[in-house]
């Protein structure tokens, strides 16, 4: 495996986890990147770095983070947004994983890529729905900026610095498992 193959993996595991806080910022700033020349995707992805898929995401971006400060709209916005980050996620990884087999790509961009999405929208999704019912929806702008400003960072870190992305969703797993954890219901003895 090539360095620009195992930095390809890592981009597309950094741009996973960020789809799992906003499905469209990630895809956009890749969009970006191709766009200027920083990354080049797989050859059957790079319509991605066009203008018009720059434009589109771009809006789809600007409407998405807007629509997760409406606390009523957040909600049923999760509801749509947890199976597309599973997509979204899958796709990133496959447009990024440079030299690998077609089987051993789709694969890993299945289990790490649309997983890893899934997982953090998955945990999103419930800390939204929690706070929806304990603060009547008050606290929901607060976890839409936490959302939106980590979705940012992973993506920047990814796109320039991806093995410390990797390191990074690695921490993020680590912290929504220990939350997950510490609200479970203790078995009784």
């Amino acid at each position: 495996m090539t360095t620009d193959t195992i930095l390809s993996i890592f981009l597309g595991i950094g741009l996973a986890a960020s789809v799992g806080f906003r499905v469209f910022l990630p895809l956009f700033a890749l969009s970006l990147a191709s766009y200027f020349g920083l990354w080049d995707l797989n050859e059957n992805w790079q319509w991605i770095g066009s203008l018009v898929a720059v434009l589109t995401l771009g809006i789809a971006t600007l409407m998405e983070v807007c629509a997760y400060f409406i606390p009523w709209l957040d909600n049923l916005l999760d509801t749509i947004a947890v199976p597309l980050a599973a997509i979204a996620g899958t796709a990133v990884m496959v447009s990024t994983v440079a030299n690998l087999d077609p089987v051993v790509t789709w694969s890993l961009a299945i289990i790490a890529g649309g997983g890893t999405a899934t997982a953090i929208k998955g945990a999103g999704a419930t800390g939204r729905l929690a706070s929806t019912a304990t603060t009547g929806g008050l606290a929901n702008p607060l976890l839409a900026t936490v959302e939106t400003g980590t979705a940012t960072v992973v993506t920047i870190v990814s796109i320039f610095a991806p093995i410390l992305a990797a390191i990074l969703v690695i921490i993020i797993l680590v912290v929504i498992f220990r939350i997950y954890r510490s609200l479970r219901p203790k078995a009784k003895t």
